[in-house]
């Protein structure tokens, strides 16, 4: 069984955690805080792109889109199917990574 990055990290307490979140607010509600997290996420890289030192903004808000991602991940049962399309799409990157030289 592979495990995905955020899986291998993610011990059984954090992974409590993360299904506790999914039970109290719900699958709904999650899903409009995932949207929520990557518009923050990008809004400060966007301030990255215009000059600013906001490294730590950054890995913050890189944190907060990798829970609701790894809770997306438990609420549509689909870890494998990532994980997968995950290679496929490494895989596909390589072969143009390697067209370019």
């Amino acid at each position: 069984m592979r495990r995905t990055l955020i899986e291998y990290r993610r011990s059984d307490d954090e992974t409590a955690i993360l299904k506790q979140a999914l039970d109290t607010y719900g699958a709904e509600a999650q899903t409009l805080m995932m949207f929520e997290e990557t518009a923050e996420l990008q809004k400060e890289l966007c301030k990255h792109a215009r000059g600013a030192d906001n490294r730590e903004n950054i890995a913050e808000e890189i944190a907060d889109v990798l829970i609701m991602l790894d809770q997306m991940i438990m609420l549509h049962d689909c870890r494998e199917a990532v994980e997968d399309y995950k290679v496929i799409k490494i895989n596909r990157l390589k072969a143009k990574l390697e067209d370019k030289t």
